[in-house]
């Protein structure tokens, strides 16, 4: 059985049962399996032997207990230090703040399909209910979940890319639902949003620099400084200010998903709306697409709201972390706290799932 990254883009839950299911029909039927990941908590949990690729080479291979506990190549003991730790990092002193950047009430949506010249068959999936989350001026945010959980349908209802049932969504004091198209549009600056998919939400007929300045001409920004700000935005994601020429299948994932945010940042907005921004990248570029995210949170002063099934990635970003489980926030609270000392039987059920929590332990792996 070759399994090519079957449990890439599954929260922990799934990732676990999935894990199960593997060995359990590997043991009833005596097979051999190759399990392709970047994963390594996945390895860690469901691998004898393990082979490290490196630029089409495999460079090191062993046993898994012992290549993971005392890797020899260089090239896999920076990417098992760049594993997420489950222990929050210290609070970073920033400028102490109250003010509200962004302030979800209430919020409430469902799903209607199927049904017929009747109704008869109708399926009614109630997405978010009564949702209410605050966000400080600079803070970031963590929505975690299993899928369907309603996390990302959150995202969409704040940035209104899906219209909410009910609920208020206020960013920098603008009620965003009772807003008009055109209040909308003058508005909708405030907040943006980076996408899960690096090669999916960039349209490849266009150029770096026209998917970046498109957003400010629109709000009446010259084509010239709006591509000077693409060029300098290009700059502080750790890009070559001269890709303003270049298309996006000519970049790879992660300098992708950088585009990704200068396009985001490009409308200098106040808060920012990551959907499982790194969900598609391996760990080493992963690690390097958080930090880029923190450097740029802290140096802008932005607010953020991070969706992400993977909890790993959520100790190391977030400041407070709301729970979600069937459309609702089960567990709300700083980080530090909701990992240390979960409170709800559905965040531990959550901790619990966590591939290669043994190996890697609450501070992550330390690579000797």
């Amino acid at each position: 059985l070759i399994a090519d990254e079957p449990t890439t883009a599954l929260d922990v839950t799934t990732q676990a049962q999935i894990l199960a299911l593997i060995r359990e029909i590997q043991r009833a039927r005596h097979m051999a399996v190759l399990f392709i990941t970047h994963d390594f908590g996945v390895v860690a949990d469901i691998a004898d032997r393990v082979a490290v690729m490196q630029s089409g080479r495999i460079v090191e291979q062993g046993p898994a207990a012992e290549l993971l506990a005392r890797a020899g190549h260089p090239y896999t003991r920076s990417l098992l230090a760049a594993v997420p730790g489950l222990t929050p990092p210290p609070a970073q002193p920033r400028a102490a703040t109250e003010k509200i950047a962004l302030e979800v009430s209430g919020l409430d949506k469902v799903f209607r399909t199927g049904g017929g010249l009747f109704g008869s068959g109708e399926r009614v999936v109630h997405a978010v209910k009564s949702v209410s989350i605050a966000v400080k001026a600079g803070e970031t945010v963590g929505i975690v979940g299993e899928s369907g959980s309603g996390k990302s349908t959150v995202a969409r209802c704040i940035t209104r890319l899906v219209e909410p049932d009910a609920g208020r969504v206020v960013v920098g004091g603008v009620e965003f639902i009772g807003l008009s198209r055109r209040e909308l549009r003058r508005n909708r600056k405030r907040i943006q949003m980076i996408f899960q998919d690096p090669y999916g939400s960039l349209n490849p007929r266009r150029t770096v620099g026209q998917l970046i300045s498109e957003g400010p001409m629109v709000h009446g920004l010259d084509r010239d400084s709006a591509l000077e700000r693409a060029r300098s935005l290009l700059e502080l994601v750790g890009l070559d200010r001269r890709a303003i020429e270049r298309f996006p299948h000519e970049f790879s994932g992660g300098q992708r998903q950088r585009i990704g945010i200068a396009r985001a940042l490009a409308m200098e907005p106040d808060v920012l709306v990551a959907d499982e921004p790194v969900s598609a990248l391996d760990v080493s570029v992963q690690a390097q697409v958080l930090k880029l995210l923190a450097e740029i949170r802290d140096r802008l002063g932005l607010t953020m709201v991070f969706i992400t099934h993977d909890l790993r990635v959520a100790a190391q970003v977030c400041d407070s972390i709301a729970v979600m489980r069937f459309g609702e926030v089960v567990e709300f609270g700083p980080t530090a706290r909701v990992f240390a000392s979960p409170s709800h039987a559905y965040t531990r059920e959550l901790m619990a799932a966590i591939p290669g929590r043994r190996l890697f332990g609450a501070a992550g792996h330390r690579a000797d």
